[in-house]
């Protein structure tokens, strides 16, 4: 008779517990998701594409990453081609814009790659733009300095072709050795951007150089790992 009674009280107790609401506080909740609620492009100056993109609301959003490919080959990949810091944690709508400069003349697809704090992400979707270009503006041939520099591992060096010719970029550690041929080909006049990835190269100073036609120019870059 005891024993029934323990557990007539015990079961009651449990009972009474299990019936006992959460104080508001300690109610799971679940985190509200990046939501992209826009993506869109515009065209300026013929040959500048103006990102746009929304969010509703926002939970540990580092930031969105960039990319861009070529939408007429099928082999391309996506490219980094910039970064636009999120807002953190937000419940209120946020307007983000992105102008890619560097743009040739085709067709051309972006992304972006939406990225957490915790270091998860997703992508938008793509969007499709064709770009017209000007290239009579484009009256000589340059070679910028690469950025970031120093870096590490991978940097981007601009270079414009005021006219068609075969391009060679290469890259040189500081005893003038060939380590790395970044463009070797023909191209027509336009603004280009390349990426040097020094993933497998040791800490250093390193030297590239551009030949276009008779034009010829050497810069310097820092590896710092």
């Amino acid at each position: 008779m005891k024993n029934t009674i323990n557990i007539i009280i015990l079961l009651w107790i449990c009972s009474s517990i299990i019936a006992q609401p959460l104080p508001p506080s300690s109610l799971p909740t679940e985190p509200l998701p990046v939501e992209l609620t826009s993506f869109s492009a515009d065209l300026s100056n013929a040959s500048e594409v103006i990102l746009n993109w929304n969010t509703a609301t926002e939970v540990n959003n580092y930031g969105f990453e960039i990319q861009r490919k070529s939408a007429s080959n099928q082999l391309a990949e996506f490219k980094v081609i910039g970064f636009v810091e999120g807002n953190g944690n937000s419940n209120s709508p946020k307007e983000y814009t992105f102008t890619d400069a560097a743009t040739l003349s085709g067709v051309f697809s972006y992304r972006l790659k939406q990225i957490d704090l915790d270091g998860g992400y997703s992508y938008s979707n793509i969007i499709t733009v064709e770009v017209i270009g000007d290239m009579s503006t484009i009256k000589e041939y340059k070679l910028g300095q690469n950025y970031p520099n120093p870096f590490n591992p991978s940097t981007n060096i601009d270079y414009t072709v005021s006219s068609n010719e075969y391009v060679s970029l290469k890259v040189y550690d500081i005893l003038g050795n060939e380590i790395a041929t970044l463009v070797n080909e023909k191209k027509e006049a336009g603004n280009y951007k390349v990426e040097f990835n020094a993933a497998n190269f040791s800490s250093g100073l390193y030297l590239y150089k551009i030949q276009a036609g008779t034009f010829t120019q050497v810069r310097k870059m820092m590896l710092l790992k």
